[in-house]
């Protein structure tokens, strides 16, 4: 976490199978260039964020607001929170700007929601949400499965400290950090969360991320492509996407 001195809290979340951890890189450019605390919490059932009994984005963003409390009792009464979010964090981050939960968000940058889901993609994510824990023999076969869930392979190396916080050793086997029954959390309804909100919001992708289509610009908020990226843009140029919040330092 960063120092007190601004009134600009940053928060940041991460996507469905990463932890909070994939921000550890960005703590070096944080200290530069952000002024007030930054927290970057694991998303209920990863990295160490107990399961939930179910799964849906009201749920994630409550469990957010839990962890927060102690982070709030710090605050002063002019402190607002930015939170940026990545894909299902992005998600998530829409949630927690809804006007009934009361936040002093400043704004929401979400980052790499995939906002258009065909049936057969629903269908393997209830699919991939019914089956058991897969077990690994060694650590590294559970690494490189943890990075292909994520999306981050290529981008970590199987041996990252990154990596670690997703995985879990258990009588000498190695299993994913990640609850699977998190892969059932279905389609955000982007139009509805847009609505429930007030603040301002900037919708963000990289320009070669497949998984989101030009239909973010039919949801009436600004929009911004980051040249030359993928889909995990926060991670492949962290500078690109922190200049986003540029506007709320």
């Amino acid at each position: 976490m960063g120092d007190e001195t601004g009134t600009r809290q940053l928060l940041l979340l991460h996507g469905l199978g990463a932890t909070g951890e994939v921000w550890l890189p960005w703590a070096p450019l944080l200290e530069r260039r952000w002024a007030g605390r930054w927290l970057a919490p694991d998303l209920a059932g990863h990295g160490w964020s107990p399961p939930l009994p179910a799964y849906t984005f009201a749920a994630l963003a409550r469990r957010v607001v839990d962890g927060l409390a102690p982070v709030a009792d710090r605050l002063g009464p002019r402190d607002r929170l930015v939170v940026l979010g990545h894909s299902l964090g992005g998600v998530v981050a829409l949630a927690l700007a809804a006007r009934q939960l009361g936040l002093a968000i400043e704004a929401v940058v979400g980052l790499g929601i995939k906002a258009v889901w065909s049936p057969a993609e629903l269908d393997k994510a209830r699919e991939l949400a019914e089956r058991p824990v897969t077990w690994f023999a060694s650590r590294d076969e559970a690494a490189r499965r943890y990075l292909r869930v994520s999306g981050l392979a290529g981008l970590f190396a199987p041996d990252h400290p990154v990596v670690d916080a997703g995985l879990r050793r258990e009588d000498g086997r190695w299993r994913l950090a990640m609850d699977p029954a998190a892969f059932g959390v279905g389609e955000p309804r982007l139009a509805a969360l847009l609505a429930a909100t007030d603040v301002p919001v900037l919708l963000a992708r990289g320009e070669h991320d497949p998984m989101v289509t030009d239909a973010q610009q039919e949801f009436g908020v600004p929009v911004a492509t980051l040249p030359g990226l993928g889909h995990n843009a926060h991670v492949e140029d962290p500078e690109a996407v922190l200049a986003l919040l540029d506007p709320y330092h």
